[in-house]
């Protein structure tokens, strides 16, 4: 059979390649056309767009790239009119696939949501289009079921797919030590800086967390730096000549990572997936930030407090994100007594995940309907 994917950003890339591998072990002869990335390709994808030219952060930056956004979404359509697939499967990226998804149930085609939308923090109209245009759900966090079922939505809860892509890696002592030679890293405990993965955001991020290096001698930072960027791009950032940088191997990273500073996003949850305590930070344009307050409608950004109910991880939001409060802390999540507290939390996480085998049950249900 045939399947169309759009993933408009580097997670999805990530889901969308692990659900292309379970679809290819249930249909040898699968064919894939997507927007995503390079990991999307290795699993054999035909790429019509990759997810660097799509990924447009915050209300402000939209606004700027109206006209190539809705460009990509007229060449979208056409496109999928000829390939014609049997599916087309959307990975989150709500203001773009949802409007594909509309025009894709309207032309007789089977739509399948991977990865719902957080139409539980804000746009909650979105689910009536859902409803609509959606033949099938498939949500990864364990409270989205209970959201969608007060809208009277059936969907499917197959647990994070996250805990599959970690499971999967199998790496084994010589690979740690081979990474460890590969960077040139020294004696001392690492502090992975992961500021994001698009331009908008790292150059809001990075400063501030290469501000705190020289608090710390006793440890080494390391960037985990976007695969879609080049390595030059980093060079101008202040401080980060004396800090290094790894790209595509951010598991890897957080592997031996003893503490991390995080933006807000996946990485939340991939890094305590990994058991390592973090801070979570967040900067935006002041007019994204001040549409935001009025329209989210959650107590947490990170997705890890999300999940827990409560507050694991420290969040600094906006103007809470200064060097003063990103140092103090930075010092809380390397005293012992605080860590402990935190493990105890991530353990009680990956229950609530559901454990693994999200893009397995995904596959099998996405291609049992398509026969059914």
């Amino acid at each position: 059979m045939k399947y169309y994917i759009i993933a408009g950003e580097a997670s999805g890339d990530l889901h969308g390649s692990n659900l292309m591998k379970e679809i290819k072990k249930i249909d040898p002869e699968a064919d894939f056309r997507v927007w995503g990335g390079d990991l999307m390709e290795k699993q054999g994808g035909v790429v019509v767009k990759h997810f660097r030219d799509l990924a447009f952060m915050g209300f402000l930056e939209v606004i700027l790239n109206i006209r190539t956004i809705f460009r990509n979404i007229k060449y979208c359509k056409s496109d999928l009119l000829d390939y014609n697939p049997d599916a087309l499967i959307l990975v989150d990226y709500p203001g773009f696939n949802l409007r594909i998804a509309e025009f894709a149930k309207n032309k007789g085609l089977k739509v399948f949501y991977y990865i719902s939308p957080q139409v539980w923090a804000w746009k909650k109209s979105r689910v009536k289009r859902i409803k609509k245009f959606v033949d099938r759900m498939f949500v990864i966090l364990p409270f989205e079921k209970e959201f969608y079922r007060q809208y009277n939505v059936d969907v499917d809860f197959v647990g994070h797919p996250l805990l599959d892509a970690i499971e999967n890696e199998n790496l084994r002592e010589s690979d740690v030590l081979a990474f460890r030679k590969k960077y040139q890293f020294d004696d001392r405990p690492v502090i992975a800086l992961l500021p994001g993965s698009r331009k908008q955001e790292i150059s809001r991020m990075l400063p501030i967390m290469l501000s705190i290096t020289d608090f710390y001698p006793d440890f080494q930072f390391v960037i985990a730096g976007a695969p879609s960027l080049p390595a030059d791009y980093y060079q101008k950032f202040p401080g980060q000549n004396y800090v290094k940088i790894v790209f595509g191997e951010t598991h890897n990273l957080l592997r031996q990572s003893y503490a991390a500073l995080v933006t807000s996003g996946t990485a939340t949850l991939e890094t305590a997936l990994l058991n390592v305590p973090e801070v979570v930070c967040y900067k935006g344009s002041n007019l994204s930030y001040q549409i935001a307050r009025l329209i989210v409608d959650i107590k947490f950004i990170s997705l890890v407090n999300l999940i827990m109910d409560k507050k694991v991880v420290e969040e600094l939001i906006q103007s809470d994100l200064t060097v003063r409060r990103l140092k103090m802390e930075t010092n809380k999540i390397l005293q012992p007594e605080n860590r402990e507290r935190i493990f105890k939390n991530y353990e009680e996480l990956r229950v609530k995940l559901g454990g693994t085998g999200a893009s397995e049950k995904a596959a099998k249900q996405m291609i049992a309907f398509l026969k059914g």
